[in-house]
Order: C-alpha cells, then structure tokens, then sequence
C-alpha cells in the first residue's frame, strides 16, 4: 500500500513563480506598487481624448451650417460642458445619482404622455414642437431636482444588496444639533474614528449658527463662531462625508422639531447634547447619540467601599457637608466634611447615584485621616500656645532701667578689655 506524503510535491514551475510572486510582495512591501487604473493622470488622458473626439465630430459633420473650424470649437465647448457636468456627479453620493436618473425617467415619461394629449388638439405644429420639447425639459429638469433631493432617503440595503458595495450604504446618516456644533467635543470624537460615514448638517441649524455668530452679546458670538470652526474642522476629515440638507419646514417653527422631522424622513440618527430634544427624539423612536451620555460613561468606574483622595472645596446643603468635584467634573459629596473645607483628605465611598445631568458620589470621611487632621489641628495650636508663652515670658525677663547711684548688676556690667596693667 502506498504511503501518502505529508505534503504534495510541487513542480519547479511552481516553486519558481511561488518565489516570483514572493518577491513581488516583498517589492510592494519596500514601497514598489503598481496603480491600478483609475489616477488622476488616467481620468486627465480619458477627458482630453473625449475632447479631441467631440472636435473631430464637430470638424467632420459641421452641425447648424457651419465651417468646419467653428463647428470643431462647438464639438470643444459640447465636450468642456460634459466634462464639467461629469466632475460635479464625481462629488455625490450614491443615493443622490439613483434619485436624479429615477427622476429624470419619470419626467420624461410624464412629457411624452402629455405630448400624445397634445397631438390630438387643434394646435398648430410649430407652437405643438415648442410645447412638447419645453414640457420634455421642463418635466425632466423638475424630476433630477426633486429625485437628487429626494434620494438621502433611499434604503439602499432594502435592494437585495444590488448596492452593497457603496461606501456610505454600510454607514447610517447622522444629524448635527446646533448644541452639539457650538460644545466642540463631537469633533474630537469624529478624529478618533468613532464617527465615520454621512454627516448631515441641516440649513436651519447652519442659519441659526450664523444667528448666534452675529449676535451683539459677546459671549453668544464668540460660541456661534467656535461651532462654525468646529464645522469647518468636521469638514477637512477624509474619513467623513459632511452633507448641507437644504430641505426645510416652514410650517414648523422649532429648529428641534425640524430636526425630528428630517431624521424620520432619512432615516437618520441626531447627535446632540440637549436633554430635551433626546427625551422628544427618544419618544417618536429616533435613535439618539448623546455626547453628554458618551462622557459619563466613560468617567471612571467607582465602587461604594473603595478610598478615594478629595479636596473639599465648599460646604453642601445638607446639614454638616462638603462637596468636592474630580478631575472630569464629578460631583462628590461628603459626609462630616464641612469643617474640612479648602483641606485635601481621604474619604470612602458609600453610594454612587447617576442622574440625567451625570453621575454622583456621595462618602463620608475616614476615621483615620480624620484622627490624623485633628492631631495636626492640637498639635499646630499646642506650638502656637508655646511659641505665645515663650515670647511673654521673654519680655517679663526684660532688664530694668538702673538707677543714679545704684550699681548695675553682675550680669549687666561691661567686660572691660584686658589692657595688660593693674
């Protein structure tokens, strides 16, 4: 019976395009890598040859009558035109191209009918051409408007997968609050990758930022121009497509609502800060991302029992409390601290609470620092009560004034200096 090897045997042929390939990997590992089609240099050769090509056209066929030089700088313009229209499609996504061609189609379907009702009137034919093609644009130009707009609500996913392989049909829409543009922080998260896909950015919440921009109080102003910063800082991550949604309701006149509104009809998540939009959000079963509930869930795990070292800075409202705050802002209350205030100390922790505006610590202050604060306290006040008592006791020893007659005493005399004779 013969015995089957541990491994199949390979040709030289192969072990020698094994190696090939080998050294190819190693090549593109050491920085050697072949481009693919589709560079800048090979989408600038295609356009010039689709220029030189509608030249040729307009130089042979001499379109309106023309001469042949004319017509070839006609063919150049037709050519530029395309090409400028094909740069501006670059740009948009996906979604926004299925609507516009899904519009147009329709448009042009609804012309031709209405053009077949018109065949059968009594108009004359030339006034019946003018008409038909007019409707033909007309019909056609509102359909790629209304369908482009219309197509951020596109499901793509819903398609059996047709689309799968779009960028930003894997990734959900998120709209920006006006709060959450002025507070900054969702551009840091943007940066750390944890926001990634279509940003949109609602042209009522842009106006009312520049609003608050141009208000007369300072303080407004200056938040109204950070958050255009923080815009234009959104806007230069390449990982990020940011989208200006010109649609709008007038009939509703809270810029909160507006944003539920536009969230239902794209099917987008709201990323804000204000309470009150997540509770109205949350209610009408949008999904919210909360840049304050990302902050505290992040704060540091704290476990009733464990020690923890505080300043206390002020007195609480309850009955003999201080309260102190950590690093992150986190507000911790002590228990028996409200003699302790403007003193870093100690304390355990006895309960922690989180609430709708963050979490909070409450402890009460261990025995043993608070026997270490107080010898501290008998120990500085005995050397002050000494110190106090020395000092007094220094000036009853004072010298008194000696008087005419009498010999000052042993203590008080001169040292004469020893000149030697008696």
């Amino acid at each position: 019976m013969a015995r089957i090897p541990n491994g199949p045997s390979r040709p030289a042929d192969t072990q020698k395009s094994t190696s090939g390939s080998a050294a190819a990997n190693r090549g593109a590992e050491q920085g050697i890598k072949t481009e693919p089609f589709g560079s800048s240099w090979d989408f600038l050769l295609v356009r010039m040859v689709f220029l030189g090509l509608s030249a040729a056209a307009g130089y042979f066929f001499s379109p309106f009558g023309l001469a042949p030089l004319p017509a070839s700088l006609v063919g150049v313009a037709f050519g530029g035109l395309v090409i400028l229209v094909e740069l501006r499609l670059r740009r948009a996504s996906l979604r926004r191209l299925i609507g516009a061609s899904v519009g147009a189609l329709l448009g042009i379907v609804g012309a031709l009918l209405v053009n077949l009702i018109l065949e059968r009137t009594s108009i004359p034919p030339n006034t019946r051409s003018f008409l038909g093609i007019a409707l033909v644009l007309l019909f056609t130009y509102i359909g790629v408007v209304v369908g482009a707009g219309k197509g951020d609500m596109l499901n793509l996913q819903a398609l059996g997968g047709i689309f799968g392989n779009d960028p930003t049909s894997r990734s959900v829409t998120k709209l920006l609050d006006t709060s959450v543009i002025i507070d900054g922080r969702v551009a840091d998260i943007c940066e750390t990758h944890f926001l990634d896909g279509i940003i949109l950015v609602p042209q009522f919440v842009l106006r009312e930022l520049q609003l608050v921009a141009d208000s007369a109080d300072p303080l407004k102003r200056q938040r109204g121009r950070r958050g255009l910063e923080v815009l234009q800082r959104i806007q230069k991550m390449p990982h990020l497509d940011v989208q200006i949604a010109e649609e709008d309701f007038p009939h509703i006149p809270e810029v909160d609502l507006k944003l539920v509104e536009l969230a239902k009809r794209s099917d987008a998540k709201i990323i804000t800060n204000d309470f009150n939009l997540n509770k109205v959000a949350s209610v009408q079963g949008i999904d919210v991302l909360n840049v304050n509930q990302l902050a505290n869930a992040l704060k540091p795990v704290v476990l009733p029992g464990e020690m923890m070292r505080v300043f206390i800075l002020r007195e609480g409202k309850e009955y003999n409390q201080g309260v102190a705050y950590l690093d992150d802002g986190t507000m911790v209350v002590v228990d028996g601290a409200r003699r302790l205030i403007n003193k870093t100390m100690d304390i355990i922790v006895t309960s922690v609470h989180q609430t709708t505006a963050g979490k909070m610590i409450f402890g009460r202050v261990d025995e043993r620092t608070e026997s270490q604060v107080q010898i501290r306290h008998v120990s500085a006040g005995a050397s002050e009560t000494m110190a106090r008592r020395a000092s007094s006791h220094d000036g009853n020893r004072a010298e008194a004034p000696v008087r005419p007659g009498e010999t000052a005493p042993s203590s008080a005399r001169p040292i004469l200096p020893d000149t030697g004779t008696e």
